[in-house]
């Protein structure tokens, strides 16, 4: 019997690494730190914007163009001005003109539009008169113009007016709640809600169920509980739209980590979903538990307890939503994102990690949220082996002439 011929072999498979990468602002110039607190691109940029979809937009010799995660010019700086990447395009200012491009740099032709607007959700709005319509990364057609307004889509769904009533769709465009509403809310496990009137209630498969005596109902979130207001005061609904928590608290805020920030009088403290203090009324302010277990608690400034009420942070920084970049779709960033919290301390901004310490123990002039950016790594070779009668002599190279230029490639099968 004959040994197994050891055989090595090549495999070119293209892994995509997922990083994340801060915008900061040092010595007047705009670089990115990663994780690890280290420059992964020098400070250079007057002027630039957060990484998106592995592209960020920076400004050179008062043109605009995008980097990679290296800092190599993807697309030369060639635009007036430019807007971050979502669904694979991004919207830039040639000339006078707005126009799409993908990420290639190249002009995509949209439908004909008064406005052009963000790509969110795969899906771009784009109005023709008084009406507004969806088009989708590949400048196809969605849905024709016929809402008056369409707001912006959260995890794939839009609130829609027509005639000044609202109701709810899906990036597909078909209404997954008739608009019939005076006020509508977030769709949130098939179910939204919504005012009639001056009736409050939960829509829940295209019925409208009355909330007792509900005033106000704020959006659901991540749990099946949301906050409402009852004779001026807050409690929580469920999804059917059922009291679960009375109405006795002064202002509140989501539920997270089964703990929802509540305020008695001037004095915030956590309730559990039976409305027992876990947390008592201690504080000036507070925000909700992140997912790594801590919050955002405030006496004269901002530091971070732990489930059991413990401070593990002491209350000496601020905190505020969005930096000097302004987004349009962005994370709640009041607290811990991803491991780690943007703060401010005596006038300079930098990242906490749970222990405390300071990321890379570095403080910048500004700073904004880790964005998620994608790289892709070299092939791997790997070794196998194979029994000789197994190993087949190479092909032929192919007599096929090569493909003319501009020619089609043959369609990938969608993942």
């Amino acid at each position: 019997m004959k040994k197994p011929l050891i055989f090595l072999f090549v495999l070119f498979i293209q892994f995509v690494n997922s990083q994340e990468l801060a915008l900061v602002k040092k010595n007047a110039k705009i670089g990115y730190i990663s994780k690890d607190g280290s420059f992964k691109i020098e400070p250079q940029y007057k002027s630039a914007k957060s990484f998106s979809e592995g592209l960020a937009a920076v400004e050179d010799n008062g043109k605009w163009g995008f980097i990679d995660t290296k800092g190599t010019w993807v697309i030369p700086a060639a635009f007036k001005d430019a807007k971050d990447f979502n669904s694979g395009i991004a919207v830039v200012q040639k000339d006078k003109d707005w126009v799409y491009i993908d990420t290639k740099g190249e002009i995509q032709k949209s439908p004909a539009t008064d406005k052009v607007f963000d790509f969110n959700n795969g899906v771009a709005f784009f109005r023709q008169g008084n009406k507004v319509g969806l088009i989708n990364s590949k400048m196809t057609v969605v849905l024709e113009p016929k809402y008056d307004q369409i707001k912006p889509f959260e995890n794939g769904f839009a609130r829609v007016e027509n005639n000044k009533k609202w109701g709810i769709i899906n990036t597909a465009g078909k209404e997954v709640v008739e608009p019939a509403y005076d006020e509508i809310g977030n769709y949130f496990k098939n179910t939204t809600w919504a005012r009639k009137d001056k009736t409050f209630g939960i829509v829940s498969s295209g019925n409208f169920i009355v909330v007792d005596g509900a005033e106000k109902i704020w959006d659901f979130d991540t749990q099946d509980l949301t906050y409402a207001k009852k004779n001026g005061k807050i409690g929580f609904i469920d999804l059917r739209g059922n009291w679960t928590i009375l109405p006795i608290y002064d202002k509140a805020k989501s539920f997270s980590k089964n703990l929802a920030p509540v305020c008695v009088g001037s004095k915030w403290g956590f309730i559990n979903p039976k409305a027992e203090f876990v947390i008592p009324p201690t504080y000036s302010d507070a925000e909700v538990f992140s997912s790594n277990g801590l919050a955002p608690v405030k006496e004269k400034n901002w530091g971070f307890i732990n489930e059991d009420g413990k401070l593990v942070i002491p209350t000496q920084y601020s905190i505020t939503a969005n930096g000097f970049v302004i987004a349009l779709f962005v994370q709640q960033d009041k607290g811990f994102i991803n491991g780690v919290a943007r703060v401010k301390n005596e006038g300079k901004w930098g990242f906490l990690k749970p222990d405390g310490t300071v990321l890379g123990n570095q403080w910048f002039e500004n700073a904004e949220l880790f964005s998620q950016t994608k790289e892709k790594n070299s092939p791997t070779e790997i070794a196998a082996e194979k029994p000789k009668s197994e190993v087949k002599p190479a092909a032929k190279p192919e007599t096929k002439p090569a493909a003319k230029p501009g020619a089609k490639p043959a369609a990938k099968k969608k993942k």
